[in-house]
């Protein structure tokens, strides 16, 4: 997959949780700049590019930021990444970094990171009937895994206004999720927990995102990225 004029790139998934182990997939996300001209004809461009082998998900830089005001789990670690984990990082990839607060609302990121860890909980229970085979063993552990990582890092960020993208303690995430493997219903506790603990909690974050950094952000790249028809 070949995509020009991307802003920002990096080594996200279980690398960047540090979770990952032998054999585990590295995984990229990034967004990338349309040219200006290409988004006023009759057919847009395409918003996202998914390839694998590389695994790697690029968005155009208006749908990236529609993701992230809504809270968006995936899209917004790209913004909090460890500087050594940025593969491409230009200077309008520096100002989105540099704005990544202003996308952020105390209820849309309760709703995401609790919304995308109930699924991964509805996911293990689909499989709690009777012993599991080894590889929907493996896969049930890696959902548990990625349930405690959304309740603890979607609390933190509703918390404190900071996402830590690598988790403290990753044996005990891998615990979890054998644990969980075993007895899918042993993930419920911790999920109710932190309903709990969001319902409860005063939020450092805005009731509403702030939407204006972003739409400067988003008409600077936009005149960056246009080329004035030849007369």
């Amino acid at each position: 997959m070949s995509v020009t004029n991307v802003l920002l790139s990096g080594i996200v998934g279980s690398t960047a949780y540090g979770l990952a182990r032998a054999g585990s997939d590295v995984d990229r996300l990034g967004l990338f700049a349309a040219p200006t001209e290409d988004l006023h004809g009759l057919h847009r461009p395409a918003e996202s590019h998914v390839s694998t082998a590389p695994d790697r998900t690029l968005h155009e830089a208006a749908k990236w930021c529609r993701l992230a005001l809504g809270g968006n789990p995936t899209v917004m670690e790209l913004v909090w990444l460890p500087d050594a984990l940025y593969e491409v990082r230009t200077p309008l990839g520096d100002e989105l970094i540099g704005i990544r607060a202003s996308f952020l609302s105390a209820g849309r990121v309760r709703d995401a990171y609790l919304g995308y860890a109930t699924q991964q909980f509805r996911k293990l229970l689909s499989r709690s009937a009777g012993p599991l085979p080894p590889e929907t063993r493996g896969r049930t552990a890696k959902h548990a895994r990625h349930l405690r990582r959304l309740c603890e890092q979607g609390f933190e960020l509703y918390r404190t206004g900071e996402l830590t993208i690598r988790v403290d303690d990753p044996d005990a995430y891998h615990r979890f999720g054998e644990q969980v493997a075993a007895d899918p219903g042993a993930a419920e506790p911790l999920l109710r927990r932190f309903e709990t603990a969001f319902a409860e909690t005063r939020s450092a974050l805005p009731d509403v995102p702030d939407e204006a950094p972003a739409e400067a952000w988003l008409r600077r790249v936009r005149r960056t990225f246009y080329t004035a028809p030849r007369a």
